[in-house]
């Protein structure tokens, strides 16, 4: 069995990686509880928080300049033959990397995006990437290659999907305990994913709805230190448990407890600013076990309920609302941007698009990329936060695939 040494972040001894099963050595981190010596207490966190991470709707809303970019022929041409080259050379797409996706001119436009995604506003937004014209495969293999320059793949559920598909399969978005949102058309809260960033590409788009809301972690934490205080001190309790919804390797606990709002560790000449991990659905599914005379869990509180519904009416209000074409890419910063979708409905059977060829079902291709402290990313209190495949899910040792459409 080929190996390879991979250095965690809590132990100076070292791991065995199978290359057969994590070509490129490394292994999402997964999901694990905060090292709670490092969460900080409420009287800690600042009162109004600064700096490029702070941004207003108003802002952006009337500019899209600032957050927008049409990839140019030359630039279409330059992804479309690192594209062909890739595919040509049988790698599996679990094995792309920045060496084997060459970007000579645009690397220059994505390095610069990952220090704006990482330290900046936290979102930007990619078009025209020819997804009629490129099969899923092609379009799978240039977007894969445009995130290598922002990140390291992480898996994104049990399974080891490192590129998702966010898409209507059907599933009841009712069973919150055993059912992921995204495999619905049902509207997603304001939250953040399990990854430092998180990309979209559009395939095709709903019929209506699906829309997508962005809004600043730091300005609703500053509108919510000024108006609801008490809601910024529930959030910083970690007494919040998250459901894992089954996505567990053996002997691992079926939830996480943490805070929703954590500090940053110490950085050096500069304030540690607040992170952000949140998603509603995973806190409101655990009534198999915060409910009932075997409750192992205890159950939301009034305090945290109220702390919930005072948030998401602060990032609707707070919010910047944009709507995803076919060929567009966006890619957000989950450390310091929470997101959301609007409810959405599919074409029916038979239909056909403004071009007037078949409908096709909404359809978005999903990236979760980490941004490691090793790396320039955020310093967080987690064990593994020098790690390069830092968060996602992994289960025991799942290997990544990359499928190429929703399954």
């Amino acid at each position: 069995m080929a190996t390879t040494v991979v250095q965690t972040a809590t132990t100076t001894a070292t791991d065995s990686v199978d290359l057969s099963r994590f070509p490129d050595g490394f292994k999402t981190s997964g999901q694990h509880p905060p090292l709670y010596s490092q969460v900080r207490p409420y009287a800690d966190f600042p009162k109004v928080h600064s700096g490029p991470t702070v941004w207003k709707a108003d802002d952006y809303r009337d500019h899209p300049e600032l957050w927008t970019h049409r990839f140019s022929d030359k630039e279409l041409q330059e992804i479309s033959i690192a594209a062909d080259n890739f595919i040509q050379n049988g790698t599996s797409l679990t094995g792309i990397s920045k060496s084997n996706f060459p970007l000579p001119n645009l690397s220059k436009r994505l390095e610069a995006l990952r220090r704006d995604l990482i330290d900046g506003k936290g979102f930007f937004l990619f078009k025209g990437i020819p997804v009629r014209e490129w099969d899923l495969q092609k379009c799978a293999t240039a977007y894969m290659g445009l995130g290598t320059y922002l990140g390291y793949f992480v898996s994104q559920n049990g399974r080891g999907h490192v590129l998702g598909h966010v898409k209507d399969l059907g599933e009841d978005p009712t069973k919150t305990d055993r059912v992921r949102i995204y495999r619905t058309n049902a509207r997603q809260y304001f939250h953040t994913d399990g990854s430092d960033i998180v990309g979209l590409l559009c395939i095709a788009k709903s019929l209506s709805g699906g829309e997508s809301d962005i809004a600043s972690t730091h300005h609703v934490f500053n509108v919510l230190q000024e108006r609801h205080p008490d809601v910024v001190e529930t959030f910083t309790t970690p007494n919040w448990y998250f459901d894992r919804k089954g996505e567990t390797s053996t002997g691992e606990e079926e939830w996480i407890r943490g805070s929703i709002f954590y500090l940053e560790n110490e950085r050096s000449g500069n304030s540690p600013r607040v992170y952000a991990r949140f998603d509603p659905m995973n806190v409101t599914s655990l009534a198999r076990f915060n409910s009932g005379p075997n409750a192992r869990i205890p159950p939301l509180s009034e305090k945290q309920k109220y702390a919930m519904e005072v948030f998401e009416k602060t990032c609707a209000e707070l919010s910047l609302h944009m709507i995803l074409a076919p060929g567009d890419i966006q890619f957000v910063s989950n450390s310091h941007v929470f997101h959301a979708r609007t409810a959405y409905e599919d074409h029916p059977p038979g239909a056909v698009d403004e071009e007037g060829k078949p409908a096709r079902r909404r359809h978005l291709m999903r990236l979760w990329l980490a941004a490691p402290e090793s790396e320039g990313g955020w310093k967080l209190p987690y064990h593994d936060t020098l790690e390069k495949k830092r968060g996602g899910i992994q289960v025991n040792d799942q290997p990544p695939i990359c499928p190429l459409d929703a399954e």
